[in-house]
């Protein structure tokens, strides 16, 4: 049997992946706010006009001139003259004077001549058109001013942001309704293996369902990337040749599951090797996943992946996420990661020289958050259903006792 090629860590496939992504970025197209969400800002975003475009109320209330209501209190209030109201939606032509008061809702639009709103909570109406306030409040109290959000010309988002829901937000309320993003990263799926067979069939003996279609697109998916499924492939090398080339073509990026081993019968490190460049790394130290395979090919960055679901699902999170959720492709920088610290329910023992990854159920208990690892084979699927997270055991470390505080990562 043959003998991996020089295992690599984790961070040294990142590292060597890191140096090809330059390459690799996407076009540039224009697309529509909800059409842009998650992708990668390819313009510099400056106001086009200030936002808001009038000064309004944050509250139900009064406008006022700040000054009328220095000193007053519960048991000594002011009194002013009620001579108006704003209507919502509308434009004013009010005008508030020393002693004045204008009614106006929340998100109204403050009349000239007021600079604060009193809350009225802090009134009260004492007959004809007069109100009472209880409570002071200062230049700016209650309001926010014309442009205070966004300045017209203003810089609100440079190239390379990935756009967020308030991100999207920010351009609707600018008037921006398209914006130049990176495409999403279109990727090519591949399942290999003679005993694979659609879902929808029924298993004959020795066959199995094709897991890792679905589940790889659905990683896909979350992580922004529009997946392009080429179906089942037999453990043929010419096959396989002739599918990788159509899917070398179509996207941009490609990932094989299964054959990525040393059996006799494992054609992706076969098929991969022959590519220009070629294989950058075949083995990483990880648990699971240490078959992974990692290719240059036609400028294309061409991952095999293990067989088994959950390897083929960790080493997507740990190596292929990054590149497409963080816009690696879109030449932004990465944006950190903010796990989950709970409490380890039992201790876990790992091998030297790999990092393992394993998968946890987090629940809360008595006031704190425990994570329960979720042991089992990395051909088991209900592994990652049961599991809603997933703790690192780095390569120096050989375990984790139960009870220490551990970092539980989103699966």
């Amino acid at each position: 049997m043959k003998e991996l090629f020089s295992v690599v860590t984790v961070s040294e496939a990142q590292q060597i992946l890191s140096a090809r992504i330059p390459e690799l970025r996407t076009e540039r197209v224009e697309a529509g706010l909800l059409e842009a969400i998650n992708l990668q800002l390819q313009e510099d975003i400056s106001a086009p006009e200030n936002l808001p475009p009038f000064s309004r109320s944050t509250v139900d209330g009064y406008a006022v001139r700040a000054r009328d209501t220095f000193g007053v209190t519960e048991n000594t209030p002011g009194f002013l003259t009620l001579v108006g109201e704003v209507l919502m939606g509308e434009g004013t032509a009010q005008e508030v004077k020393a002693g004045e008061a204008v009614w106006i809702p929340t998100g109204g639009m403050l009349p000239e001549g007021a600079d604060a709103v009193v809350m009225v909570e802090y009134t009260e109406a004492v007959g004809g058109d007069l109100i009472t306030v209880h409570r002071p409040v200062s230049v700016g109290e209650n309001l926010i001013l014309r442009g205070e959000d966004c300045a017209k010309g203003a810089l609100v988002l440079r190239s390379g942001t990935r756009l967020r829901a308030a991100e999207i937000g920010l351009l609707a309320g600018l008037g921006i309704v398209n914006v130049k993003v990176s495409a999403r990263p279109k990727v090519g799926i591949i399942s290999t293996g003679d005993e694979i067979v659609k879902p929808e069939e029924i298993p004959q003996a020795g066959q199995i369902r094709d897991v890792n279609t679905y589940a790889l697109a659905a990683q896909v998916l979350e992580s922004g990337g529009d997946p392009v499924c080429y179906g089942i492939v037999k453990d043929d090398s010419k096959q396989l040749e002739e599918v990788l080339d159509r899917a070398l073509t179509d996207t941009d990026l490609v990932l094989l599951s299964g054959g990525s081993s040393v059996g006799t019968r494992d054609v992706t490190a076969e098929v991969l090797g022959k590519g220009e460049p070629g294989i950058l790394f075949h083995g990483v130290a990880i648990r699971p996943g240490k078959p992974t395979v990692g290719a240059i090919i036609r400028d294309k960055i061409v991952f095999g992946l293990p067989g088994h679901p959950a390897s083929a699902m960790v080493v997507f999170r740990v190596l292929v996420k990054p590149l497409l959720e963080w816009g690696s492709y879109a030449g932004a920088k990465s944006v950190p990661e903010f796990p989950v610290e709970a409490e380890l329910s039992q201790s876990l023992s790992s091998g030297p020289g790999r990092e393992d990854y394993i998968r946890v159920k987090l629940e809360h208990q008595t006031g704190k958050v425990v994570a329960t690892p979720v042991l089992g084979k990395s051909g088991l699927i209900s592994t990652l259903v049961e599991a809603n997270g997933v703790i690192r055991i780095p390569l120096e470390k050989e375990g984790v006792n139960g009870g220490a505080r551990v970092a539980v990562s989103k699966l």
